[in-house]
């Protein structure tokens, strides 16, 4: 019998140990009097992209210094040693791509990411502080944005397909560091427990969804890698 199949979904708690702000911490609550959930709509981006881009200039300066923690490294691991894993994030900080996940799904973006509101340009831009605010397409000439998912807009629709798909066939569905209480993406460890799998929860304390998993509490980037030496051990998989 093989390994079993994993998919894990993460969020903000997963990222807490590395030191990353959550996004309504991101500035101490208010940013130069504005809510922080009001610079995160396109229709702010249309009335003031200097303001837009100079809160998320801050922000990515603040995740520049952070540095993934155990929780991502072991992630990282499972990426490596599992023939059927995949991780969905709802984090844009991009530790896990730094801690070496390659199967990885963003659901609200990278803001390491940019891209053109008007043409396809898309391309990684790690320039911290990032000048000149706004900044603009080398290609048409318009405006750049974070290449996040705001409020007010879609999940990446092809994206979201692929986690389904994912969580739809996992016979162990991994939730760490996030409520699981904002859809669609709380959906996705049921797909797995309604398919005969398991839920396996990761977080500081009992959330909505800690009556239908085994939960693991006390902060992911402790318990998640004593789950995976446990783990090991029961699948007889020799850790390098």
């Amino acid at each position: 019998m093989g390994l079993p199949r994993i998919a894990v979904l993460t969020g903000a708690g997963v990222s807490a140990a590395s030191g990353i702000p959550t996004f309504r911490d991101a500035a101490g609550g208010l940013w130069r009097q504005h809510r922080a959930e009001d610079l995160a709509t396109p229709q702010a981006f249309a009335r003031a992209p200097k303001l837009v881009w100079e809160f998320y200039d801050h922000r990515r300066q603040r995740i520049a210094g952070c540095r993934p923690n155990p929780a991502h490294a072991i992630l990282a691991e499972m990426d490596t040693r599992l023939p059927d894993f995949t991780l969905v994030t709802q984090n844009i900080d991009g530790l896990h791509l730094q801690a070496g996940s390659r199967r990885v799904l963003h659901l609200h973006g990278n803001i390491w990411q940019i891209k053109c509101v008007f043409c396809d340009y898309r391309q990684e831009n790690r320039q911290v502080p990032l000048s000149p605010l706004p900044p603009r397409c080398p290609e048409c000439g318009d405006l750049l944005r974070p290449d996040v998912v705001w409020f007010g807009e879609t999940l990446p629709w092809a994206e979201l397909q692929q986690a389904a798909r994912a969580f739809e066939r996992a016979d162990l569905a991994l939730v760490v560091g996030t409520s699981a209480v904002v859809y669609p993406a709380a959906e996705l460890p049921f797909y797995t427990r309604h398919r005969g799998g398991e839920i396996l929860e990761f977080n500081t304390e009992a959330t909505p969804l800690s009556p239908h998993a085994t939960s693991w509490f006390g902060p992911s980037a402790e318990t998640l890698p004593r789950w995976w030496a446990q783990f090991c051990a029961e699948q007889g998989l020799a850790r390098g």
